[in-house]
């Protein structure tokens, strides 16, 4: 299963929900694993989406502090996304090294963001995590 599309699932998944008043995550979500069947970690994409929504609050209060002078609401969609599941993923994923989890977010900014998102990315993921990891244990 590809790990990094089934971030790709996660991230444009958060994406369309905030901007989808019609539909529910569950139809966003069986719809977009739908598109990419048995290619995708179906778990990993379930469990992050549902991971993610539920604890949006305290995931974008960690944006906030790690970029107080960018606004949540000043922050693109795609990069608040971005960043709300590789905060999720490391501080849930102890199995992924932080390396990896901060490698695909910047690669998904690329990817999907604007010319300066995968270095506003980056920056943010690298304050938090030092605030996680204070030793600097980054395998």
């Amino acid at each position: 299963m590809n790990r990094h599309l089934s971030r790709i699932i996660v991230m444009q998944t958060l994406f369309e929900l905030d901007f989808r008043q019609d539909g529910t995550i569950d139809d966003i979500l069986n719809r977009n694993l739908a598109e990419y069947k048995n290619k995708a970690d179906e778990e990993f994409v379930k469990s992050s989406v549902e991971g993610v929504t539920k604890n949006r609050k305290e995931l974008d209060e960690k944006i906030r502090l790690s970029a107080p002078e960018w606004p949540l609401d000043q922050i693109a969609s795609v990069d608040k996304c971005t960043l709300e599941l590789a905060i999720y993923e490391l501080n849930n994923y102890h199995d992924i090294p932080p390396k990896v989890v901060i490698n695909e977010a910047v690669e998904l900014a690329k990817q999907f963001g604007g010319e300066s998102s995968s270095k506003f990315v980056n920056g943010v993921l690298g304050t938090i995590f030092q605030e996680i990891n204070p030793n600097n244990d980054n395998k």
